[in-house]
């Protein structure tokens, strides 16, 4: 038997190894564990037990504030992020960030601390209510939590004078997101395309290309999975019914449900999951579903049966964003570790081992030299076409996100 070593393997296979040596077949993927917790806060208590606790509303922060920057003394900045979220070499090393230190000086404390959106707030809330320092200078977080902080006033404007490169460099669609118009408070670490998935010999070679098929199509019947995150699925939902996901209305909202939850009573859907439809896709016990693009390139490597479609109506897309917290010590230096990270190099050999959507314009190039098949998938690095066709969720007010989270908890039975 023909024997690989590390070196013979693209990164994105190397990844793929590395994480199932870790984690066996549920390291596939790990949103079910970053935009599953998306409602959970308000389900637990909501922004009413902030304020019990003395944290503001949404909306009633008084703006970032600043510590002392020890940046050109201390040459280092603490970096809190996700496992399985930066690239790593054979040797366990990470390369991007020992060549950004050993380029600027600057130490990198790199702690993959972040494992829940919720439980990761939970840890620096009592903090950053209090205006004291976290003791990091920059977290990844999604979206919706990204967009609170920013409400409650816990994280610092950047300094655009300190990020040419993510200036220049961040792709569009990604430029002006409602909750942070003009990225003043935020940049993209990586985007996440919700898109349909199907297992191509599961369907007998029939391409899925429509939320309505998952939901009409006789021959899916009892093998089709949606997400249980309420804004994927709806927004999916809403695309296919012409409804702009950035503006609906709470009628539009209605109708989505209801269009769902007919399929669920003709028994049309199998289940709601997190990232755990993987392994039912991969074996074919599901045909179709809506999923996130990072674990259908990660399925694909190995399960050749794997494709995806973008639906004509569009599809959605949601960012994880680097975001520097209050009385952060060291903040010139994390925005020097947030611009490097929009140079192609170093964005291409990040890319080449996560396999999620590149923010980075003009990484294409580099990151053919490193991997020709990731250079080439619309699914790291999304085409004109594909990027034109990108929906976003609109933000929701706290009302709105106890509403219609309850509604598609009810819709779940979850």
């Amino acid at each position: 038997m023909e024997q690989y070593e590390p070196d013979d393997l693209s990164p994105a296979q190397f990844a793929a190894v590395r994480r199932a040596l870790r984690g066996g077949s549920a390291a596939v993927g790990r949103r079910s564990l970053l935009r599953a917790s998306g409602g959970g806060l308000l389900a637990a208590g909501g922004l009413g037990a902030l304020s019990g606790c003395g944290i503001p509303a949404a909306g009633k922060g008084e703006g970032g504030i600043a510590a002392d920057d020890r940046s050109e003394k201390d040459k280092r900045v603490n970096f809190s992020n996700w496992t399985e979220y930066m690239d790593v070499d054979k040797d366990e090393r990470r390369p991007t960030l020992d060549a950004f230190t050993k380029r600027t000086g600057i130490r990198v404390k790199y702690t993959e601390d972040i494992n829940d959106n919720n439980e990761f707030f939970g840890k620096i809330k009592p903090q950053l209510a209090a205006g004291q320092d976290t003791g990091r200078d920059l977290i990844c977080v999604t979206d919706w939590l990204a967009a609170r902080l920013i409400r409650f006033g816990w994280v610092q404007k950047l300094d655009p004078a300190q990020l040419p490169h993510a200036y220049a460099n961040l792709s569009a669609q990604f430029r002006s997101p409602d909750w942070d118009p003009g990225r003043a408070y935020s940049y993209p670490w990586t985007g996440i395309s919700t898109v349909i998935a199907y297992n191509k010999k599961a369907t007998d070679g029939e391409k899925i290309t429509s939320v309505s098929q998952l939901m009409d199509e006789p021959k899916l019947k009892g093998r089709v999975g949606f997400l249980s995150e309420m804004r994927d699925s709806m927004g999916m939902v809403l695309l296919d019914l012409g409804k702009d996901p950035a503006k609906f209305t709470d009628d539009d909202f209605d109708a989505a449900v209801a269009r769902l939850q007919k399929a669920v009573d003709r028994k049309q859907i199998r289940r709601f999951t997190g990232n755990d439809y993987t392994a039912d896709l991969d074996k074919g016990d599901l045909a179709a579903c809506v999923a996130w693009a990072g674990d259908v390139v990660q399925l694909k490597l190995s399960n050749p049966d794997i494709e995806f479609a973008i639906p004509d109506s569009g599809y959605l897309t949601s960012t994880d964003n680097l975001l520097v917290p209050n009385k952060a010590r060291h903040k010139r230096n994390a925005e020097r570790l947030i611009d490097y990270y929009y140079e192609p190099g170093p964005a291409a050999r990040l890319a080449a081992y996560i396999n999620y959507v590149c923010p980075v314009d003009g990484v294409r190039d580099e990151l053919a030299k490193i991997d020709p098949k990731a250079a080439a998938n619309p699914l790291i690095i999304p085409d004109k076409a594909m990027a034109a066709k990108s929906h976003a969720f609109r933000s929701l007010t706290p009302k709105e996100e106890a509403a219609y989270e309850g509604k598609f908890a009810k819709l779940t039975g979850s």
